[in-house]
């Protein structure tokens, strides 16, 4: 699939970032969690594929929120309404009169206010990970005050990355992607302010007047929101399915059970399962091999060697991220690889 061109919708004076993507017969406004980057979700195959996914049955919206990504960043302390209408902004420059909408984690609080505010132009509404007060996110202050710690002393690293899903923790290429993700989602000084601004959520008195078919999704042991909050979601909107399903990453586009996830959203949204897929898949596999490693090894002695071997595999594992490689493993002196396709590889 050709990158999909990134463009602007005008939502009072600021500028949002969106794309369009995929040709199917309804449209799908997905809403990201509290900090993203468009161009970011091209450049790892994991997330690329799982996007791909719905564009294969829906014409999909996507944008960053206001003070993310690409969209503008200096623009005050928004409320949730301002963000809100960045929804409907962005449906009016894409000609979409009315969608399904997706939100995963804070995105959901955001998505479940559009489709209480706006029914007409919200059909469906599925909600992934989210919740409906702050607390189920960071339930103390001390949490919280953890957090910002962390944004000030190692955002931009991507040590967050197994938190948010455990399943790819011993994954560098996605950990390089989640730090180079970090650092193109916001400032650190902007992500602080953003954490302070969402600490305000609290929608549970809005969400009994979501009056349109609702699916909430929650993994059982989510590391990052507790499922008592996707419960809480699926109480007190009318007459929601909810769909719990195990594991613990927080992202819908890891863990075991991605398939069963996007699935169920898939036959929520269309009234139909999905074809199953096939366990096979053609694939080009790359294997490289340092040559006369071990005299190389030999010659510079342990150190230099050691030096020289983390800079080569940071080498590979950037040139993995720009080409949509996905690292089976390493082993030691080269790489072992799989790529959609031999000009990728």
């Amino acid at each position: 699939m050709d990158l999909p061109v990134t463009r602007y919708a005008k939502s009072g004076d600021v500028h949002v970032a969106y794309q369009i993507f995929g040709d199917g017969p309804i449209d799908l406004v997905f809403v990201p969690g509290w900090v993203s980057n468009l161009d970011l979700w091209w450049d790892s195959p994991i997330t690329a594929g799982w996007l791909e996914r719905f564009g294969r049955f829906a014409r999909v919206i996507m944008f960053d929120k206001r003070g993310t990504g690409l969209s503008d960043r200096e623009c005050g302390l928004p409320g949730m309404d301002q963000r809100m209408d960045d929804i409907r902004a962005v449906m009016d420059a894409a000609g979409s009169n009315q969608a399904a909408v997706l939100g995963i984690s804070e995105g959901g609080s955001l998505a479940a206010l559009f489709a209480a505010s706006h029914p007409d132009r919200c059909h469906a509404l599925v909600l992934h990970g989210a919740f409906a007060k702050f607390t189920s996110w960071f339930p103390t202050q001390g949490d919280l005050d953890a957090f910002f710690d962390y944004v000030r002393e190692k955002w931009g690293s991507g040590d967050s990355m197994p938190r948010y899903s455990q399943s790819r923790k011993e994954d560098q290429a996605y950990h390089m992607w989640w730090a180079r993700r970090e650092r193109a989602a916001a400032s650190p000084s902007t992500a602080i302010t953003l954490m302070q601004m969402n600490s305000e959520i609290d929608i549970s008195g809005i969400l009994p007047a979501v009056r349109v078919p609702t699916l909430v999704i929650h993994r059982t042991n989510d590391a990052v929101v507790d499922i008592d909050g996707g419960r809480q979601l699926a109480n007190l909107i009318p007459h929601a399915q909810f769909f719990e399903t195990p594991g613990s990453d927080h992202t819908p586009w890891t863990g075991d059970d991605v398939d069963a996830i996007a699935g169920r959203i898939e036959e929520f949204l269309t009234g139909s399962k999905p074809v199953v897929s096939i366990d096979r898949v053609l694939a080009t596999v790359l294997f490289t091999d340092i040559v006369g490693s071990t005299k190389q090894a030999e010659s510079l002695g342990d150190r230099r060697w050691k030096a020289l071997l983390s800079a080569h595999d940071d080498i590979v594992r950037r040139e993995l991220i720009r080409f949509r490689g996905n690292e089976v493993k390493s082993l030691g002196d080269g790489f072992l690889a799989t790529f959609d396709g031999p000009a990728r590889a």
